[in-house]
Formats: C-alpha cells, sequence, structure tokens
C-alpha cells in the first residue's frame, strides 16, 4: 500500500515536546513523505531556509525562537506553506498566526488523522496542480490517489518506487542526476546515497518495463 503522502514530498517538523515530535516525524514517514526534524526554533529556521520544503509544521511555544518569529523570519525569503501548531485555542492567536503568514492553524491536542489531511492540502496547495493524472503511454499515474496503473492493471509499488517515479514523470523530458533525486527524496534518516536510487530505477523496470526510464550516462535518468 502507498501513502498518500508520496516520499517525494519533503517536509520539516519543528516542536520541542519529544514525544509530539517523533509521533508526527513517524506518522508522516509511513504515508511515504521524506521528513526532517528540529526541536528548536533556531534549528527549524535554519533548516527551513537552506532547504526547499514542500510543507513546514511549526509549533508555537518553542525553545531559542519561538513560532512566530520562524515565521516572520521565514517568510522574509520563502512562501513555503507552514501549519502551525499551539495549545492555544484563542482566536487572537490564530489570526496572528495567520496574519503572519500561516497557511493553516492546528489546535493541540490534534487528531493525526487530521494532521494528515491538513499536511496534503498544504502540499496540494503549494504544488499549484492543475491536474491529478499523468500518462506515461500504457502508464498512468494518479497523483491524488498515490497510485499507478499499467493497461488498466494496477501496479504495486513501494512508497520511495512511486515517489521516483512521480518525480521523474512531473520532470518529463529533462535529465534528472542522481543526486537531485536523491537530495529531493533523502530526508533525515537517511545515511548515505549508495546505490538507494539505482535500486529503485531497477525496481520500476522490472515492474513497467525496460524503456520506460532512460538511463543518460554520466548524467542520470529520464522518461522521455
Amino acid at each position: 500500500m502507498l501513502g498518500t503522502g508520496g516520499i517525494e514530498m519533503r517536509l520539516l517538523v519543528v516542536e520541542d515536546e519529544p514525544d509530539l515530535l517523533a509521533g508526527v516525524v513517524r506518522a508522516l514517514r509511513q504515508q511515504g513523505y521524506a521528513v526532517d526534524a528540529a526541536a528548536d526554533g533556531e534549528d527549524g529556521l535554519h533548516k527551513a531556509q537552506t532547504v526547499d520544503y514542500d510543507a513546514i509544521v511549526l509549533d508555537v511555544m518553542l525553545p531559542r525562537l519561538d513560532g512566530w518569529a520562524v515565521l516572520a523570519r521565514l517568510r522574509d525569503a520563502k512562501a513555503t506553506p507552514v501549519l502551525m501548531l499551539t495549545a492555544r485555542d484563542r482566536t487572537a492567536d490564530r489570526v496572528r498566526g495567520l496574519d503572519g503568514g500561516a497557511d493553516d492553524y492546528l489546535v493541540k491536542p490534534f487528531d493525526v488523522a487530521e494532521l494528515l489531511a491538513r499536511v496534503r492540502v498544504l502540499v496540494r496547495r503549494g504544488r499549484r496542480e492543475p491536474g491529478v493524472a499523468m500518462n506515461l503511454g500504457p502508464v498512468r499515474i494518479d497523483t491524488a490517489a498515490r497510485t499507478v496503473t499499467q493497461a488498466g492493471a494496477t501496479v504495486a509499488l513501494t512508497a520511495r518506487e512511486y515517489a521516483v517515479l512521480e518525480y521523474l514523470a512531473r520532470h518529463r523530458g529533462e535529465v534528472v542526476t542522481r543526486t537531485v533525486l536523491y537530495e529531493h527524496l533523502g530526508d533525515d534518516s537517511d545515511d548515505t546515497l549508495s546505490n538507494v536510487i539505482d535500486v529503485h530505477i531497477s525496481n520500476l523496470r522490472k515492474k513497467l518495463g525496460a524503456t520506460l526510464i532512460e538511463t543518460r550516462r554520466g548524467h542520470g535518468y529520464v522518461i522521455a
């Protein structure tokens, strides 16, 4: 089963409560997202400014630099979608967050399913996609359901195999290097590039046909 998020999407979670941070990161990774984590505002801001995330889950009450300050500094340079978390349910706090540039607001305690749904909305909004399906000859990718079919038959892919396929499909006609793929798909849980991308490409060829993804020696991969 594929997650509804797709690991080609890279997220950042900034939260100082260890158990909550671990739980949110785990839930997002189970949905197939690549997730980085930060336990204080300064580390979170540094990561948010140096990495192009598809969305950020940002707690308000943080050590070293609170969520308001992180959001304000981030908005000086980037428009990354931000979902703010807070234990405060006052209207004034929600207004402050939204006026400060937050895209959504979730009050603690929250249901993980709701968090995942809100993240999916932010990711889709950030992509500004005109549609949810891509056709590559007999291969059809449904980006909303995270499913792949070939000649109408469902093809079972792992979350990472799907992520590689979707990323290449979104950059159809462009040669994508292994490094670019890894940087976009990787997260804090990945230590080295090794041959992980090559393995996923090989598996995709076995499942979808050897000619779908071309190798450009010394350059990378491309879906023509």
